[in-house]
């Protein structure tokens, strides 16, 4: 197929474009490199099935007639949100729907990645598909949990008024190589913490939980679900769920750091827990996870290991990180 990524240059996005690739599509990636990187797919410079396109989704834009359109654009981590909150609110409302338009005037098939941060801070867990969510709609973080909520609105309008073929994946706390080590997510400050022989910061009392999926398993849930005629949202994560006190021993662990824990208050609306029912995966999609945190964990710190360079230019000054 001759597939459109937007974000395409982002973290997930990149190893997207590694796997459609790799399946024998031919790609085109959008991204304005509001928060991707070039670096994500330098590698990817020479390859006559890669075209990269460096534009605002916000704005309209051509990329030619394309059979399958994965919408992964969007500020995503902590930092870029809450500094991007207008843009951020822009690429949910007016980029998904220009988006949209495209795979309605091609007939194209769409999936557009939205976010575990639907169900806010849940008081239904492990979180379903079926629950509505407990979110603030005016509080810090509502500029990316809204932005997803009116994504899968406008996505899901488009399907039943515009007969568009429509999927919406969930994700949950992905993590894996390519994570920007200062981009404010539990995994990357973590790590980056330790390599670097600084304290790990722990907000409140570090018993809240989160479930963290390895970028490969993602990659894989949303190609099969893509390939699928679900057209509800369908969650996609790890089950495994932890605590943050556990996810920072284990980094520890691995990394042989003698890093000392600093704890800091909760921020405001910062869920207590957070887990995907994966029910609709395992029956819609026969998808599960095979890579576990103590895997995963290894892979991403190999890889931050290599690019140590990067890490002595983040300063000290810099605020550590919102859990997500």
């Amino acid at each position: 197929m001759h597939v459109l990524v937007t974000g395409g240059a982002g973290f997930l996005g990149s190893h997207l474009c590694d796997a459609l690739l790799h399946r024998g599509d031919s790609v085109v990636c959008v991204d304005n490199l509001c928060t991707g990187s070039a670096a994500n797919i330098q590698h990817l410079a020479g390859n006559p099935n890669f075209e990269f396109l460096q534009c605002d989704i916000c704005q309209p834009f051509s990329p030619g007639k394309v059979d399958f359109i994965f919408h992964l654009a969007s500020p995503a981590s902590p930092f870029d949100y809450l500094r991007l909150g207008v843009e951020t609110l822009d690429v949910g409302s007016v980029g998904t729907r220009n988006v949209l338009e495209l795979a309605q005037q091609y007939n194209a098939g769409y999936l557009v990645t939205s976010t575990s941060e639907c169900y806010g801070d849940p008081s239904v867990h492990p979180q379903p598909e079926s629950y509505w969510g407990n979110v603030n709609p005016i509080g810090p973080r509502s500029v990316y949990d809204e932005s997803k909520r009116f994504t899968e609105a406008l996505t899901m309008a488009y399907h039943r008024y515009r007969g568009v073929d429509t999927h919406i994946v969930r994700i949950f706390n992905t993590y894996g190589p390519r994570l920007k080590p200062d981009d404010g997510r539990v995994i990357s400050t973590f790590v980056r913490q330790a390599l670097a022989g600084e304290p790990l910061t722990i907000f409140g009392d570090g018993s809240q939980t989160r479930s963290f999926c390895y970028v490969s398993d993602q990659v894989n849930g949303i190609l099969k679900l893509a390939a699928s005629g679900e057209h509800m949202p369908v969650n996609i994560g790890n089950d495994g769920e932890f605590t943050m006190l556990e996810c920072a021993q284990l980094v520890l662990e691995l990394t042989g750091a003698n890093s000392r824990l600093v704890f800091q208050p909760l921020p405001q609306d910062d869920p207590r827990q957070r887990r995907p029912d994966l029910t609709r995966a395992h029956t819609l999609l026969h998808w599960a996870p095979t890579v576990d945190l103590r895997e995963g964990l290894t892979r991403t710190i190999a890889h931050f290991s290599r690019t140590s360079p990067v890490l002595e230019k983040i300063t000290s000054e810099r605020p550590t990180f919102l859990p997500v």
